[in-house]
């Protein structure tokens, strides 16, 4: 996948080039989640997805730079990842549709109350955030307003931060669930290859990625715990020949 080929280019560059990469990265990503939606489930139900997901992620990035609700204060480097929007660089919200995608899917697959399927993927968020905030913050492309009341050894990003990557995920998750009944579109099983390949990627290349060639041991850590609970039991279900298909409804 050129979105793999792409996060290995990362560590290799720095600068400006670095920048460019980022956007790449985040476009193919989105790219990719939203082609397998569209496959599974049609375009209207990717479309969709991308409203309520980058939708969402931006009023909350806008909301978050402005009053520092629901995230804590923080501002992004403008100038380096593409056009903003008031202060967002705009490949922010095509970034939630990237990540939120595959956990979003995982989760289905490995529970079927919808309740408690939002619950996972709120969760599954802030593990996503462990890997992404720290990567960002060391690389200069948002900053904190207070550094000190984070988890231990990363305490440059506050604990308000995960607080609202839950909140806003599960708002999310409240709306996709009620989008997957009324969305257009043939809702029976469809496959998961390639969110399982976008999950276990970002789980385990992340992990590989912060401990060897980013220099960031302790996220590495954190993000590996963080969706550990989930990728273990995808890996479970995957050792164990489940049906590898999970019903868009």
């Amino acid at each position: 996948m050129l979105w793999i080929l792409a996060q290995i280019a990362y560590p290799l560059v720095t600068g400006a080039a670095r920048d460019q990469v980022t956007v790449v990265v985040v476009l193919l990503a989105a790219g990719t989640a939203l082609a397998h939606a569209a496959a599974v489930r049609g375009a209207a139900y990717a479309l969709g997805f991308l409203v309520i997901v980058s939708g969402l992620g931006l009023l909350s990035e806008i909301a978050g730079t402005a009053t520092g609700i629901p995230y804590g204060c923080y501002s992004y480097a403008l100038d380096r990842l593409g056009p903003a929007l008031a202060d967002v660089p705009l490949v922010v919200p095509l970034a939630w549709t990237g990540g939120i995608y595959p956990i979003w899917v995982i989760a289905g697959l490995l529970v079927r109350r919808p309740a408690v399927r939002m619950v996972v993927l709120a969760a599954g968020a802030v593990g996503w955030d462990l890997f992404l905030d720290p990567q960002m913050v060391a690389d200069g492309q948002w900053a904190w307003c207070v550094t000190d009341t984070g988890l231990p050894g990363m305490s440059h990003i506050p604990y308000t931060n995960y607080l609202g990557w839950f909140a806003v995920a599960l708002v999310m998750a409240g709306l996709l669930t009620v989008w997957e009944r009324v969305a257009p579109g043939d809702a029976s099983d469809g496959p998961v290859g390639v969110a399982v390949a976008m999950f276990l990627w970002t789980w385990l290349g992340s992990m590989l990625a912060h401990a060897v060639f980013l220099g960031l041991p302790v996220s590495a850590v954190y993000g590996g715990l963080g969706l550990a609970w989930l990728g273990v039991g995808l890996l479970i279900r995957l050792v164990r020949g489940g049906n590898e298909r999970i019903r868009f409804r």
